[in-house]
């Protein structure tokens, strides 16, 4: 289905292990401008197949032709990969946004997933508003993290990977690990509180966001985490990742 978008506006492209979702977005509201695609991602998910399928999705809204965000799941430095966790790793060292540009004749900005879920819930969502540092992280299958500071992104933090009594947190406290040993939400808490106390005694942040599928249950847990800092859920969710990559490249990339 066509997008309605203007010319001005941005389109975010969220590009994960399983699938790529795509709209344009309205950045006076932080929301979808149009009907929102879904492909899945291709496998092997080689860097130019994965440009291929992006000249495809933006073939959907010929009318929208401002500058496209690109979410990556690893970390992304001046528009080139360096890791590649859950892709294939031909990405590291591929310059991505020379690489998209190229292939969509199209101002391109390649950015980390959970930098652009940051973006989008610090403009957007929870932590609309605030000032000083902002930490976003992302309890899934790992443990996504971004530092905002009055709005400015300090990219690819990776704070999933701090080490904590030993191991790598995101083995013990990401929400995979809660469903791989059968946590109740107390013992899981348990170890919430651990990594987030870790976060607070290196950054003394302002404010801690909680994103990632799990967070629609926050009740269950949030109250449960022993901490100085105020926590609380995300907003915006599955759109963050779309929201924040338009708003990264509508202001340019990094």
């Amino acid at each position: 289905m066509a997008s309605s978008g203007t010319n001005e506006q941005p389109f975010g492209i969220d590009f994960g292990g399983t699938g790529i979702k795509g709209a344009p977005v309205d950045l006076e509201i932080g929301d979808f401008a149009g009907e929102r695609e879904r492909l899945r991602t291709p496998h092997p998910s080689k860097p130019q197949v994965i440009a291929e399928a992006f000249v495809e999705l933006l073939a959907k809204f010929p009318d929208c032709r401002g500058a496209v965000g690109v979410t990556v799941p690893g970390v992304v430095r001046h528009g080139v990969v360096h890791s590649a966790a859950n892709i294939d790793k031909a990405w590291v060292g591929t310059d991505a946004d020379r690489l998209f540009t190229e292939a969509t004749g199209r101002d391109v900005h390649v950015v980390n997933d959970a930098d652009a879920a940051g973006l989008a819930e610090v403009r957007y969502g929870a932590a609309r508003g605030r000032s000083g540092l902002v930490i976003v992280t992302t309890l899934g299958t790992g443990i996504g993290s971004a530092l905002v500071h009055d709005g400015v992104l300090v990219p690819n933090s990776e704070l999933g990977h701090l080490e904590i009594d030993g191991h790598d947190a995101e083995s013990r406290a990401a929400n995979s690990a809660r469903e791989r040993e059968e946590l109740s939400w107390k013992h899981w808490a348990k170890r919430l509180t651990a990594y987030y106390r870790t976060l607070e005694r290196l950054f003394s942040p302002e404010l801690f966001v909680v994103g990632g599928g799990v967070s629609k249950e926050s009740d269950e847990f949030l109250p449960l985490l022993d901490l100085d800092t105020e926590i609380i859920p995300a907003q915006l969710r599955n759109k963050a990742g779309v929201v924040g990559a338009a708003l990264y490249a509508s202001e340019g990339g990094g």
